[in-house]
């Protein structure tokens, strides 16, 4: 049985279960508008008039982790369903947002026709009866799901007041779906689009990530535009909007175009460290524009990964990434412009360049980089014939000599302990140096002559 079909399975069961004991229950949410879609849902949620506390009661694998909003996560330790989760959540009816994202009072209802009211959109209202696969539509999901829609339910005003978030998640199925915003929608984004900063930005952080990793990058970027939610929430990609490129490099346009064409190529299910680094390669861009200084010269973009490096670690910070995702991210935008020079890289530099932690990420980069511009992909073909030929114990040698060696001959620890590993390594690299004897010789070279480390070899 496939995951997808364990997952069914034990919501089914949790289903059963609650209604053996006299409770209704039904899947509702993402799930049942996925299953309608054709589509296979990444997770099951169920609905129900059974109190959180009669919730646990039946279900000893339980986890309270929203009782105090009608929520628990029902689990399974064993068997071909173990590791599968489930939220059961209590009918309710919500007054009051003052945080802007939580109730202030949770009043428990008897009936879904209650409970849907509170939710976001119609096309995430829907519930489904898993024994009979009858659907309990309250709001007109269905219709909305037919025309193409994503419609707020009740007045859109009142449900992105309770959580502005939902501003940010119809964009997000908008384009996930290919779907039309409602137009009562769609303008109360643009009226509220300034309180989304009330969101905090982890949950930012992760609404972002997943308009960047989802297959319709593009068009969820366009619609941030529309909404005016893009100033907002990245004013340093909306500054890229009428930055000239010169031409005979991008004849696709100014860098906004140029970044929308890139995260377009990105794939549902990309690496999220990617995802960014596409959208925030050329940040450095708008504030290193240059103007031509006269004919025969172009536009340029002096320092534009250096300026995009520290641009991308501030967005980082701001949005709570962690060290690694943000060490990454700044990785790939101040890596992206080396590929120009692969060509004309000596051994060791090629050798060190591969070797960046997750390099695969950077290559991928650096291939729709050119595809959404000139289109040449010379060195990016060559990157990939050198992986391809060069054996990984020549791209990543053990070193010949190591501190113990360089105390062994005589030195004292210092700073210049690494100056000398890293010039024997690259020596090594560029097969300069071949054998342990010559690696220690060239160490007594450089230490006896100190100016040999601010020289070529």
């Amino acid at each position: 049985m496939s995951n997808h079909a364990n997952a069914r399975a034990f919501a089914t069961t949790i289903c059963r279960t609650l209604r053996a004991a006299g409770y209704q229950a039904y899947f509702v949410g993402g799930c049942v508008r996925d299953i309608l879609l054709g589509r296979e849902p990444a997770d099951y949620d169920v609905a129900t008039d059974a109190t959180p506390e009669r919730v646990q009661g039946l279900f000893p694998n339980s986890l309270a982790v929203g009782a105090k909003f009608g929520v628990i996560v029902v689990t399974e330790d064993a068997g071909e369903n173990a590791g599968l989760q489930v939220e059961v959540a209590t009918f309710r009816s919500d007054a009051g947002y003052s945080d802007g994202r939580h109730p202030d009072r949770v009043t428990y209802a008897k009936s879904p026709q209650e409970d849907v009211k509170r939710r976001d959109f119609t096309v995430n209202a829907l519930l489904l009866d898993p024994e009979t696969d009858e659907v309990l539509d309250f709001v007109g999901g269905r219709d909305d799901l037919r025309a193409g829609v994503i419609r707020a339910i009740g007045r859109p005003v009142d449900r992105f007041t309770e959580d502005k978030l939902r501003m940010v998640r119809a964009v997000r199925f908008a384009a996930r779906f290919h779907y039309a915003i409602e137009g009562h929608t769609f303008s109360a984004i643009q009226k509220l689009a300034g309180q989304v900063h009330q969101v905090s930005p982890e949950r930012l952080r992760d609404e972002l990530t997943k308009l960047l990793t989802e297959g319709a990058a593009r068009r969820a970027f366009e619609l941030l535009d529309e909404t005016l939610l893009l100033p907002q929430l990245l004013p340093e990609i909306m500054r890229m909007k009428g930055v000239e490129q010169p031409p005979e490099y991008h004849p696709e346009g100014d860098v906004w175009t140029h970044t929308l064409m890139m995260i377009e190529g990105l794939p549902a299910g990309c690496p999220r460290t990617l995802a960014w680094g596409v959208l925030l390669h050329d940040v450095g861009k708008p504030s290193t524009f240059t103007a031509p200084s006269g004919p025969g010269d172009r536009i340029r973009f002096n320092e534009h990964a250096e300026v995009g490096t520290r641009i991308a670690e501030e967005i980082c910070r701001r949005l709570r990434f962690s060290n690694d995702d943000t060490a990454q991210v700044a990785a790939l935008v101040a890596n992206h412009m080396r590929f120009k020079d692969v060509l004309q890289m000596k051994p060791a530099t090629l050798k060190r360049f591969v070797r960046l932690p997750r390099f695969e990420e950077h290559l991928q980069l650096h291939r729709l980089d050119c595809l959404s511009s000139h289109g040449h992909l010379d060195n990016y073909e060559f990157v990939r014939r050198f992986l391809a030929e060069t054996p990984p114990e020549q791209v990543r040698p053990p070193r010949l000599v190591d501190g113990d060696d360089l105390i062994g001959i005589g030195l004292k620890p210092g700073p210049q302990f690494k100056a000398i590993l890293d010039r024997v390594e690259e020596a090594q690299l560029n097969g300069t140096v071949r054998d342990r004897e010559e690696a220690i010789g060239l160490a007594r070279d450089l230490a006896e002559h100190k100016y040999l480390l601010n020289n070529d070899l």
